[in-house]
């Protein structure tokens, strides 16, 4: 009896770690990501406008 109570500490930690983990990730699939490439986009837009609109470009 003491070995199969052993053998469910195992079974019982793993089922925690896959409920965690789920409860974890469970925004993650409504956000995209967000402001670091909506900050990007805004960089990228202005490199562009500032190239296009150099004299001699």
């Amino acid at each position: 009896m003491a070995a199969l109570a052993w053998l469910l500490i195992p079974l019982v930690a793993a089922v925690a770690a896959g409920l965690w983990g789920s409860w974890a990730n469970r925004t993650r699939r409504t956000r995209s990501d967000g402001p670091e490439l909506d900050g990007y986009a805004r960089f990228r837009e202005a490199m562009e406008k500032q190239s296009s609109g150099a004299p001699g470009a």
